[in-house]
C-alpha cells in the first residue's frame, strides 16, 4: 500500500482544513486507516482512526473538533479539522494497518501500522 497525504497548509486560529490520504493497493478497503501528527520537537501521536465499516476512534485531545472519514471506492481517507488551534500545528501522517479484520481494534500506537504516507504540514497561526 502506498499512501499520499495532501491538504496541509497555513490557516488562522479557528479555521478549518481537510486533509486527504489517497491509497494505492487493494488492501485499502480492509485496512484500518489512521492519522497521526508530530509537532516540532515532539513525538508522533495518534489523532484518529477509522475501520473499514467506518467505526472510528479519536484522541482525547481532539475534543470533537476533527472528523475522520473514508471513501472505500476512492481509496481515500479524510480528516476534517475544524476550530484549529496553534497547538494543532504539526506534520500530519496517514497510516494503514493492512492486516486488520472486522473486529480489530483501532490501535493508537504507531507500531501497529505497517504503511505510512509522507506527511503534510499543518500550520495554525495565532
Amino acid at each position: 500500500v502506498q499512501l499520499q497525504a495532501s491538504g496541509g497548509g497555513l490557516v488562522q486560529t479557528g479555521g478549518s482544513l481537510r486533509l486527504a490520504c489517497a491509497a494505492s493497493g487493494r488492501t485499502f478497503s480492509r485496512s484500518i486507516m489512521a492519522w497521526f501528527r508530530q509537532a516540532p520537537g515532539k513525538e508522533r501521536h495518534f489523532v484518529a482512526g477509522i475501520a473499514r465499516n467506518s467505526r472510528s476512534s479519536y484522541a482525547d485531545s481532539i475534543n470533537g473538533r476533527f472528523t475522520i472519514s473514508r471513501d472505500n471506492d476512492k481509496y481515500t481517507v479524510y480528516l476534517q479539522m475544524n476550530s484549529l488551534k496553534p497547538e494543532d500545528t504539526a506534520v500530519y501522517y496517514c497510516a494503514a494497518y493492512s492486516r486488520a479484520i472486522l473486529i480489530s481494534p483501532i490501535y493508537d500506537t504507531e507500531e501497529d501500522y505497517d504503511y505510512w504516507g509522507q506527511g503534510t504540514l499543518v500550520t495554525v497561526s495565532s
